[in-house]
């Protein structure tokens, strides 16, 4: 008892996946899935001045 709720939502939205019509840019996809993605180029790396965690180390300790 109680799944009626449950079981009709889900059929609500396995039919609309299943009969909406979508319109998909395969180039695009498949560029993304290859990991051709020539539309953003990547940002190049900075090396930080500072260590991300060299505010939490310990002043007494030196690194050897």
């Amino acid at each position: 008892m109680g799944r009626g709720r449950a079981k009709a939502k889900q059929t609500k939205v396995a039919r609309d996946l299943k009969y909406r019509t979508h319109e998909t840019d395969f180039g695009a996809l498949a560029n993304e899935l290859h990991g051709n993605d020539n539309s953003h180029p990547r940002p190049t790396e900075v090396e930080p001045d500072e260590d991300e965690w060299s505010s939490y180390a310990d002043p007494r300790r030196r690194a050897d």
